[in-house]
């Protein structure tokens, strides 16, 4: 695989609340995506691909019904070279969807960077992705440093869904900018040597 291969990109949604405000930010992250000659972008959105939400015992197996689940979300983590997670902040931490999509695969993420767009009130998401950093830790994830924060979202953005704050466009730019770096190494690194846990 030539370095030069763009870097498939899974944004991962997290909010499946009825009148959501995600697929905004979703929606502006994805057009930074698009206008890039290095990545493809792939919308995991978690409300249209829902998941089991009770695991089996260990080593059980799921129902048919619940592995098509799985099986609509599974091979899209699997191919990504990187993600991005578009997050609320709910009670100081984020959704319980984007939790069990996390817990629900492990080999995924391994060796593989996250960055972080969320939104929210006062915080702007900032305490979940605190939270979400802890957690893809554990999951062999790198995360990327700088992040993209919209405090008071709602009146962030314009009615065009562009935000109102030019310098989030930068934040942006160097989010994905850092996200292609750990990107592009990440995977030659697990070219080279296989990714063990």
């Amino acid at each position: 695989m030539s370095i030069d291969q763009d870097l498939k990109i899974a944004v991962i949604l997290g909010s499946t609340r009825t009148g959501r405000f995600g697929p905004v930010v979703a929606d502006w992250l994805l057009g930074h995506l698009v206008a890039r000659e290095d990545m493809t972008a792939d919308l995991v959105d978690l409300a249209a691909t829902p998941l089991p939400t009770v695991f089996p015992s260990f080593g059980g197996e799921l129902p048919p019904s619940e592995a098509e689940l799985l099986a609509a979300v599974s091979p899209r983590l699997a191919a990504a070279d990187a993600f991005v997670f578009v997050t609320p902040e709910y009670n100081h931490s984020f959704p319980a969807p984007l939790k069990n999509a996390i817990d629900w695969h492990n080999q995924q993420w391994h060796g593989k960077p996250i960055g972080f767009v969320s939104y929210g009130g006062l915080s702007g998401g900032l305490r979940a992705v605190e939270q979400l950093r802890v957690v893809m830790a554990e999951l062999n994830s790198v995360t990327i440093r700088n992040t993209v924060s919209f405090h008071g979202a709602a009146q962030a953005f314009d009615a065009d869904g562009k935000p109102r704050d030019p310098a989030a466009e930068a934040a942006a730019k160097t989010l994905l900018d850092q996200l292609a770096w750990w990107a592009h190494a990440l995977r030659d690194a697990r070219q080279t040597r296989p990714f063990a846990a």
